[in-house]
């Protein structure tokens, strides 16, 4: 599934890195201490947090991750979609809690990560 399927499965409202939107989603990770995504994702994984900062862009692209959602309805940074745009990183923003959002991408996903 794309990151294109998932935003539009899950309206999820696309901030910046439109063209990253073709990426194949393997996976998530949820998480909202940077150190902890960084040991635990893995490249493809769409990454669920409520961190809206510039050091999220780092670890997208630290980690190769398809994407960054948002959750909350919590919007980036000016800051963080500026360095997003540069790096070309998607970021996302979701109405929904990180536990619905993650409970209903696993769903998209089949079941897998």
């Amino acid at each position: 599934m794309t990151l294109r399927e998932v935003a539009d499965k899950l309206h999820l409202a696309v901030q910046c890195g439109e063209d990253k939107l073709d990426q194949v989603v393997k996976g998530g990770i949820v998480g909202d201490l940077l150190s902890d995504v960084i040991a635990n994702s893995n490249a493809s994984q769409v990454w669920i947090t409520m961190q809206v900062h510039v050091n999220v862009v780092a670890v997208a692209v630290l980690k190769d991750l398809a994407g960054i959602i948002i959750v909350q309805g919590r919007k980036p940074a000016e800051e963080t979609l500026k360095k997003a745009q540069q790096e070309n990183v998607a970021i996302l923003v979701s109405d929904r809690s990180a536990f619905e959002t993650a409970g209903k991408l696993y769903e998209l996903l089949g079941g897998s990560t």
